[in-house]
């Protein structure tokens, strides 16, 4: 489990009850929130500080190497505000999974709330979805959305995204440790479901 920050999105894994074992929690910000809530629960916390290492491939290869330390099946980013270099994500490929505030492809990268309410558009949400070079546009796991009401402002918005966040990526993790994900072509299947091309639940 990589992140930055509080660890919103950790702690609603980790809360879940799924049948995984949380290896470790990585951290490239030593002070970040999320390696207490680890070291609460008896994880393993690892604080890296990128700002110690002169650029993003040296950091990155030794971010590399510590998880492969832990022997993961899944690197899960839970918040972690860093972009990826292209040798990493190869490393990882097909066991990177990443939550983005937004309904992939619409709004990749930052401030994905503001851009929302700037376009005017009436449905919102975030994506699950496996992470490859291509910024936010890996193959898609699962979505869910949200109505944009007339007097969200980007952080009312955001918290509604942030509670489907909160229970769509659970269910994500769940499903590849269940064996059900299948990527075909770039997009994710899931198995005993051939019809499936993503899921979309809605959420108020």
């Amino acid at each position: 489990m990589l992140l930055s920050g509080r660890g919103s999105n950790f702690r609603a894994i980790a809360e879940a009850r799924l049948p995984i074992e949380i290896a470790a929690v990585i951290s490239n910000r030593p002070r970040a929130a999320g390696l207490e809530y680890a070291r609460s629960r008896g994880i393993a916390a690892v604080a890296l500080d990128h700002t110690e290492h002169p650029d993003r491939v040296a950091f990155d290869a030794l971010l590399a190497d510590e998880i492969e330390r832990h022997q993961p099946d899944l690197v899960v980013l839970a918040g972690y505000m860093r972009i990826l270099s292209p040798a990493f994500i190869a490393r990882f490929e097909g066991r990177l999974l990443n939550i983005h505030p937004s309904l992939l492809p619409m709004f990749p990268g930052l401030k994905t709330h503001e851009r929302a309410l700037a376009e005017g558009i009436k449905i919102h949400g975030c994506t699950v979805h496996f992470v490859t070079a291509d910024l936010d546009h890996g193959p898609i796991v699962i979505q869910a959305a949200v109505p944009v009401r007339a007097d969200d402002t980007p952080d009312t918005l955001a918290a509604r995204v942030l509670a489907q966040e909160h229970r769509i990526y659970p269910q994500a993790i769940r499903w590849f440790a269940e064996g059900r994900l299948e990527i075909n072509r770039g997009h994710v299947n899931l198995k005993d479901d051939p019809t499936s091309q993503s899921v979309l639940p809605t959420g108020m």
